[in-house]
């Protein structure tokens, strides 16, 4: 005999006929299984984390979860999964694009925080100075970095493009993951947090190789008649890491600590390539990051070497996801 009462199951059988899941368009949209690197990636950032992990206890340092630098980092993470898992239930007609674009954008600050974080146990466990040896190879190029710094020295204007052009690194990825979101091509968007995060892997792995505290700490010993973005971090920085006299890596205090490699000429390579991808959008990026790669030297304190090897690095991270699309992208699609 059946009971009369219904059960919990058929009352929440029930109450699932009574109010079922309203589906947007959005939300079907946003559900969709992503692409296969989307998923790779997400496996590949899980062994990085661990490997960040293992890098700072080598070093004796860690990221204070409770720092008052990680709150805007929080607030925007929040925000970010408000939009991703909220925008989608409603019916706004740029709910789809907004959400995966939010998707994108927490994704990649996360590689981005990620490798900048890393930057400081890599530079803890370095010894010695490359300055020495890459100031020669500039020489022997006959690149003169102080004729670069006195001339943007005295010319004011240089200096405030040359800062709004460096800074330009931030502005970049917002352009192409929203361009990528709103033409719904995912596959696009991860391809090219794919080639950032490759590249900071090799930037890091080529730092342990030749630390050096850059050519304004170097060659620089005057009064400084002008103050670049980078201003001189790694003099001071990369002795108190090695000698364990910083503990905690703030989140909202991260210093570009890598000289060579230049990751700002890496990224400008990666941007541009992904913009020329994108007509609409393929010669602000190029005209972008061409001020930012002449910008570089000062503002980056960098030698020119620095930035042919910040080259190497964005070819190689492009080359290397190349291959993983053709063995392992390809043969799914077949």
């Amino acid at each position: 005999m059946r009971p009369s009462w219904a059960t919990t199951a058929t009352a929440v059988a029930a109450g699932q006929a009574n109010h079922p899941e309203i589906l947007t368009p959005a939300l079907v949209a946003v559900r969709k299984s992503g692409p296969l690197i989307r998923r790779h990636l997400l496996i590949a950032l899980l062994l990085s984390l661990a490997l960040l992990s293992t890098l700072l206890h080598l070093a004796q340092l860690h990221i204070n979860p409770l720092g008052q630098g990680n709150v805007p980092f929080y607030a925007a993470g929040l925000i970010a999964l408000a939009l991703r898992f909220g925008l989608p239930r409603t019916t706004w007609r740029h709910a789809a694009p907004v959400a995966h674009f939010s998707e994108y954008v927490g994704i990649f600050t996360i590689v981005t925080l990620m490798g900048a974080s890393a930057s400081y146990p890599v530079a803890a466990l370095t010894h010695g100075y490359a300055d020495v040896t890459l100031q020669a190879i500039d020489e022997a190029m006959g690149f003169d970095w102080l004729d670069w710094y006195r001339l943007v020295a005295d010319h004011p204007v240089l200096q405030a493009l040359g800062t709004i052009a460096y800074r330009s690194i931030y502005l970049t990825p917002i352009l192409l993951l929203w361009s990528a979101a709103r033409s719904g091509q995912h596959e696009r968007a991860y391809r090219f947090i794919a080639g950032f995060w490759v590249a900071s892997i090799i930037t890091l792995a080529a730092f342990t190789l030749m630390p050096a505290v850059g050519p304004f700490s170097h060659l620089w010993h005057e009064q400084i008649r002008y103050m670049p973005e980078s201003e001189l971090w790694q003099s001071g920085l990369l002795p108190a890491l090695r000698a364990h006299n910083v503990h905690i890596v703030d989140l909202g205090q991260l210093r570009g600590i890598v000289s060579a490699p230049s990751f700002h000429t890496a990224a400008a390579v990666l941007y541009i390539a992904a913009g020329w991808r994108c007509p609409s959008l393929r010669w602000p990026v190029t005209v972008i990051n061409a001020a930012m790669l002449l910008s570089t030297p000062v503002e980056g304190t960098h030698y020119l070497i620095d930035m042919i090897l910040g080259v190497m690095v964005a070819l190689t991270a492009l080359a290397l996801v190349g291959l993983y699309e053709r063995k392992v992208i390809a043969p799914h699609r077949a």
